[in-house]
């Protein structure tokens, strides 16, 4: 297994997480990668002695249920493959999901959670131990609210830093994988323009999206030479850039981020753009670390 261009997808047996096998079944196969599926067993053999585990009873070989529950998923995964060529591996794990997750001798091409898991009820907030992968990762992470099967383009959000440049160069690739266009969403206003714009503003204004419209062409400049099969359409808007990639994804496949934008704080793991981009939509969101 070449372990840098895996497929890593956390499983639990909950519906979102075998919704997540799907869809990172499908993109093992577009990559023609390898899919490792991972669950973890809160109780590590041994770890509390005999005694508690004559009392836990049900709890006495804690990896039944874990087994069980990867039995399960590598159905999922052979069903969803069908017949196309899948090099699939499964990893029992013991202890912290995200952690489980998150640290690899080797990082991943990819990892994918659902966006909660078993026993979380977080209405349609993404779950605690994927927003904690999202933010501990060192390669792109899939967060899955569902199996939507689209096709739609793949949206990125852009914010004409260098931040942006691993979540374009993500998406271009995805793009292209899937033979579908690209969107470059700029949202580059965080004021409600309707109460502080007035006739006189609109010069400077009109300077300003110019000159944004150039930022975000300059951020997509020679992309284009590495994937000349993508069409890419460029949207340059007055907006918060939250609000215009949840207008964006009525109609995507696929929503790719950085996990921090412009004005982020270096102490901050996962910026506010993508940390409400993840809680808002209902496609499949991908946050890709920044540069560091």
């Amino acid at each position: 297994m070449n372990a840098s261009s895996r497929v890593v997808v956390g499983v639990d047996g909950s519906a979102t997480s075998l919704d997540a096998v799907c869809w990172a079944t499908r993109e093992a196969v577009r990559r023609h990668a390898p899919l490792e599926l991972v669950t973890s067993s809160l109780f590590a053999p041994g770890t509390y002695g005999d005694a508690i585990s004559l009392r836990i009873g049900a709890f006495a070989d804690p990896d039944v249920e874990a087994k069980r529950v990867l039995s399960a998923a590598v159905d999922v995964a052979h069903k969803t493959a069908a017949g196309n060529s899948l090099i699939l591996d499964t990893r029992l794990e013991h202890g912290s999901a995200a952690r489980n997750l998150t640290h690899f001798d080797v990082a991943p091409a990819l990892i994918v959670v659902g966006s909660r898991g078993l026993g979380e009820f977080t209405g349609g907030l993404i779950g605690s131990i994927s927003t904690a992968v999202v933010s501990h990762a060192k390669c792109p992470v899939a967060v899955i609210k569902s199996d939507i099967v689209s096709d739609g383009p793949v949206v990125v959000g852009v914010d004409c830093t260098t931040n942006s440049q691993p979540a374009i160069g993500f998406a271009l690739q995805e793009a292209s994988m899937r033979g579908v266009d690209l969107v470059a969403v700029h949202a580059w206003s965080d004021l409600e323009l309707g109460s502080v714009l007035t006739r006189d503003d609109e010069g400077p204004w009109a300077d300003s999206e110019l000159a944004e419209k150039t930022s975000l062409a300059e951020s997509l400049a020679g992309w284009s030479e590495d994937y000349p099969d993508v069409t890419i359409h460029r949207v340059v808007v007055q907006d918060r850039p939250v609000r215009e990639l949840v207008r964006a994804s009525e109609t995507a496949q696929l929503i790719v981020v950085g996990s921090r934008g412009r004005g982020g704080f270096a102490s901050m793991l996962l910026g506010s753009t993508s940390r409400a981009v993840l809680h808002s939509v209902d496609v499949p969101v991908v946050v890709v670390p920044t540069n560091r």
